[in-house]
């Protein structure tokens, strides 16, 4: 989707209305070998301008540079073409806006609130073509997403989650391993990976990342 075939490092812009924010982020992006900054913007409209010229592999946003939850933009950018990813960089875990985004097709929530170190494994999870999302927005949105069951609720997914099957849904939404869940659980990884599968088959989908978004698409009413 972009060159990076030609080029090692992510290349990454940066829109947020924050300038001392905008630019600590730019120097603490810039000193890490595999990330390029190839722009850091105020507004939507220069965050257009940078991706009309340059291949850009993610852009880390806030929701209310200007548009409505961020989403105007992340709709405007894939509107003008632009196919890379789009990681949320929030001052709050806004559950219906983070949903919103993430069903436009942002690969991720992080909070500011967040250390330097977890950014940086954040922007190399979206990179690699993985879904962030923070545990403080998981915690909000569990309580509503399993009461609902929203992404499961099809005649084809034989009737509400099990409450092993809602356990490791959260575990996958807070991005664990099988290996962490099943020990949180008390299960063997083989068990776990059973469930997962299970899980799979309700959703119809292949990969986590693809769970992961039929689960939080379905908290877009769970977060009325």
């Amino acid at each position: 989707m972009n060159d990076q075939a030609q080029h090692s490092q992510l290349r990454l812009v940066l829109l947020d209305d924050h300038g001392l924010f905008r630019a600590s982020l730019g120097r603490l992006l810039a000193s890490e070998p595999d990330f390029e900054v190839a722009g850091e913007c105020a507004t939507s409209a220069d965050a257009l301008e940078v991706l009309k010229n340059l291949d850009v592999d993610i852009v880390l946003l806030d929701f209310g540079v200007g548009t409505e939850h961020g989403t105007d933009f992340i709709s405007a950018a894939q509107q003008a073409g632009y196919q890379g990813r789009f990681l949320i960089v929030a001052g709050s875990a806004d559950v219906r806006s983070s949903a919103i985004a993430l069903k436009l097709g942002a690969s991720g929530i992080f909070l500011k609130s967040e250390t330097p170190d977890r950014l940086l494994q954040a922007i190399r999870l979206v990179g690699s073509g993985g879904i962030w999302i923070d545990q403080k927005f998981v915690q909000v949105l569990a309580d509503r997403l399993v009461d609902r069951y929203s992404a499961f609720e099809y005649e084809r997914s034989g009737g509400p989650l099990e409450d092993r099957e809602r356990k490791v849904l959260l575990g996958i939404l807070g991005g664990l391993t099988n290996r962490k869940i099943g020990e949180e659980m008390g299960l063997s990884e083989s068990a776990v990976k059973n469930v997962v599968q299970q899980l799979f088959g309700r959703a119809g989908v292949r990969t986590r990342s693809q769970l992961v978004r039929a689960a939080l698409e379905g908290s877009l009413d769970a977060a009325e």
